[in-house]
């Protein structure tokens, strides 16, 4: 019964989206990565994640933002709740030494108003290509839930600018409030 009313039978369609509930998917930009993360206004951020990404597409058939707000590569809180947010980086690595592998590190940092930015998510890869490789992929994915408030803001940062942002599918970050 309750996946009948859920699901509209008689017409084959789900119902509308309901108006109101925050959520946000952001597709990275395709452009050069060279200018992020020299912005001082993301703060001090730690060594393995030092360049926040500013760059994120937010109207288009990739994403969207409702109910958030987004500017210059930060999601802000307009509704207190719970949230799961997430990240994907698709790191493209091209290096001449791989004896050791690339540390590749991704960072969903958290901004309470009139705070310094504070590390929510780390993910972490390291990866050992064939020497004769040209290059090397590496995706990296992360999401959790958190209570955030208003007045909150979220950003991504990461170890290396070296990443693939001319694939819509591929590089994202985003935010969806959960009714708990």
């Amino acid at each position: 019964e309750v996946w009948r009313s859920y699901f509209n039978t008689s017409e084959g369609q789900l119902p509308p989206k309901v108006a109101g509930k925050p959520s946000a998917h952001l597709t990275l930009r395709p452009q050069s990565l060279a200018q992020d993360g020299h912005s001082q206004r993301f703060g001090n951020l730690s060594q393995s994640c030092r360049h926040a990404i500013t760059h994120w597409g937010h109207s288009s058939l990739h994403s969207h933002v409702q109910n958030m707000t987004y500017r210059a590569g930060r999601l802000r809180v307009e509704q207190p709740g719970k949230y799961y947010v997430y990240s994907q980086i698709y790191f493209r690595y091209r290096g001449a030494s791989r004896d050791s592998g690339p540390q590749l590190v991704q960072c969903i940092q958290w901004q309470p108003a009139h705070s310094p930015p504070m590390l929510l998510l780390k993910g972490v890869g390291t990866k050992c290509w064939a020497p004769e490789a040209d290059y090397g992929l590496h995706a990296l994915y992360q999401g959790g839930l958190f209570e955030l408030k208003a007045g909150d803001e979220l950003f991504v940062s990461v170890s290396s600018l070296a990443i693939d942002s001319n694939d819509a599918a591929a590089s994202y970050f985003g935010a969806f409030r959960l009714d708990l």
